[in-house]
């Protein structure tokens, strides 16, 4: 069936897949944004699911000097101030959660700056004049987070949190490298040769379960948003050391042959405890839980190997739709609950 083009393409009419191989481009672009000034305390980042995404790659790379968070709520913290760096990120530029969190930010003094590709949010950054990075307007979220993370990153250049020369020649080489790693997972690359497609094979049927180190925990968290909404496939994540706390245990009862897929996503930049609880923990739950299939980052840098990470998350999940005999695009469901609030 994934090696069927001809089945591929009808069910991806609108080439999911191609937007998967095409992410580079997303790294590369430009947004033309204002000097931002001030003397910023702390950053908080307003978002929710593929919009948040980008804020939580940014934490394993660059990573932050001052306190930093993320809000996925209506409310923000009360330590938001003159001092706050806010930046507003909806890519529907409507999600009510967002845009409830920017009137509390305004309200207490924050500077602002949005990241949209329209809607309200838009609105209310042209009419106050925020600094705007727009995205453009034919994707779904899940599918714009590179375009996201480059935006985010352009922003916290223009407010001198980071230094635009040091990190744009990583970010460019991040870019090439997934490039590169893309062509071996595309549609016309059999299932003999394309992990991506062995990968989703070996979940079909199942609820994927994907954990992560602190460092590749973002990816994680993208792996669980696409296979929720590209496949259409209930999923989870979880994190390494805290999973050892307590979810450990609960892989210890009942028959081994639980109806779940485990995935680990590994770095050789984890921290070496970090690697050891991944093998401890495969060996005490030997027998216990489905094996899990551990994916080991290719790439020079910890942000290379996150983004690898990400990539390859995309085509699985794509892959698992087909499996599934969906098109991995429609969220419709979503859109109709988000219209039955007002109901």
């Amino acid at each position: 069936m994934l090696d069927d083009l001809k089945y591929i393409h009808e069910l991806d009419a609108a080439d999911a897949l191609g937007v998967a191989e095409r992410q580079y481009r997303q790294l590369q672009h430009s947004f033309e944004l204002p000097k931002i000034k001030g003397s910023f305390e702390n950053i908080v980042v307003a978002g929710m699911g593929g919009s948040a995404l980008a804020a939580q790659l940014s934490t394993t790379w660059p990573g932050y000097n001052v306190p930093f968070e993320i809000c996925r709520n209506y409310t923000i913290p009360n330590y938001v101030s003159a001092h706050t760096l806010f930046v507003a990120s909806s890519y529907s530029g409507n999600t009510e959660e967002t845009l409830e969190a920017l009137t509390r930010a305004e309200e207490q003094g924050a500077t602002i700056a949005v990241i949209s590709a329209g809607g309200e949010l838009v609105f209310r950054a042209q009419e106050k004049n925020y600094p705007l990075a727009r995205l453009p307007n034919d994707f779904q979220p899940r599918h714009a987070v590179l375009y996201n993370f480059a935006a985010l990153m352009q922003i916290f250049s223009a407010a001198s949190i980071f230094d635009a020369e040091k990190i744009r020649p990583e970010i460019e080489q991040a870019a090439n490298h997934i490039k590169e790693i893309a062509q071996d997972w595309r549609a016309d690359v059999p299932t003999s040769k394309n992990r991506a497609k062995q990968i989703a094979l070996e979940l079909a049927g199942k609820s994927p379960v994907i954990y992560g180190s602190p460092l590749m925990f973002p990816a994680a968290y993208k792996w669980k948003i696409n296979f929720n909404e590209n496949a259409k496939n209930v999923a989870w994540c979880n994190q390494i050391p805290e999973f050892n706390h307590n979810e450990f245990l609960g892989w210890t009862s009942h028959p081994v042959d639980k109806p779940y897929g485990v995935i680990d996503l590994r770095s050789s930049f984890d921290h070496s405890r970090v690697a050891k609880r991944f093998e401890v923990t495969a060996r005490l739950l030997s027998g216990r839980r489905p094996e899990s299939i551990a994916l080991h980052a290719e790439g020079e840098t910890v942000f290379q190997q996150l983004v690898w990470h990400v990539v390859l998350g995309d085509f699985v999940s794509l892959y698992l739709a087909l499996l599934n005999g969906l098109n991995p695009m429609p969220v419709d469901l979503i859109e109709k609950f988000k219209k039955s609030l007002d109901d």
